[in-house]
């Protein structure tokens, strides 16, 4: 895998898209993360036009010329092929959040096992995973290419940059494609390490004071989060027992919730 076939930004002609959209959709097949013609990829052009991966098609093998551009409604502008059966979703999240521009929809193993336990991915285990997404929650179950599914993220979307589908998979968002590719991999390294400890027989927590330090670190690192709501909540190590960590209420001044009430 080549990184340099991928460069940061979303102003690039439709050309470049389209051979962008394409590496991706190889690096999701070469890590793992999808399987036959599982997940959809897709990036917002100029002109309330999307660029989109296909339907039935492996996404590991498409060419640029598979690609589809369809308008903010689904329908299709131009191309051969059938726009993803899941476009609604990636037109929900564009609607929903103006500064996102790309957006990735896999089945990474580890998380999506986690989607099928019904786990979101909620404890405070890596720092790293404090700063760049906090909280990965669990959106209910909706079938896919339904309004179900777009029902189901709707609540979600506007608070999170990366959301565990239940019994289905992961949908990652970011302002280009680089960043919503880099979440799906942060997303399945978080369940992988997760699983990992939780095999070991112990899930080292932080503490609230540790995630406060990360969290009033984000500018530093140069990390922008959406909004955070009530919703947003980590497990950490607080004595005596775990408690549940508001990270809205750190930007609110907020008290954090007993875990007991």
């Amino acid at each position: 895998m080549k990184c340099d076939l991928i460069s940061p930004g979303n102003k690039k002609s439709l050309a470049l898209h389209r051979r962008e959209i394409c590496a991706v959709g190889s690096w999701l097949l070469e890590h793992g993360y999808i399987v036959s013609t599982e997940g959809n990829i897709s990036v917002r052009l100029s002109g309330d036009r999307v660029l989109t991966s296909p339907a039935g098609c492996s996404k590991g093998w498409m060419s640029p010329s598979h690609l589809v551009v369809t308008d903010m409604d689904g329908r299709k502008i131009s191309g051969s092929h059938s726009p993803s059966s899941e476009l609604a979703m990636h037109l929900l999240i564009y609607r929903l959040r103006p500064e996102v521009n790309a957006v990735c929809h896999a089945h990474p193993v580890v998380a999506t096992g986690f989607a099928a336990a019904a786990e979101p991915l909620n404890k405070a285990i890596l720092c790293e995973m404090v700063v760049a997404l906090g909280t990965v929650p669990l959106a209910r179950y909706g079938t896919p290419g339904t309004p179900e599914l777009t029902a189901a993220l709707e609540p979600l979307v506007t608070h999170y940059d990366a959301i565990l589908m239940s019994n289905h998979g992961v949908v990652t968002y970011g302002t280009d494609l680089l960043s919503a590719f880099h979440r799906m991999e942060l997303v399945e390294h978080y369940a992988h390490v997760s699983l990992v400890a939780a095999m070991l027989g112990k899930q080292s927590l932080l503490s609230s004071g540790d995630v406060e330090k990360l969290l009033a670190a984000r500018p530093r690192y140069g990390v922008t989060v959406p909004e955070p709501d009530d919703t947003d909540i980590l497990v950490v190590a607080d004595e005596p027992e775990p408690a549940l960590f508001h990270q809205g209420s750190h930007l609110r001044g907020d008290d954090r919730e007993d875990p007991k009430r």
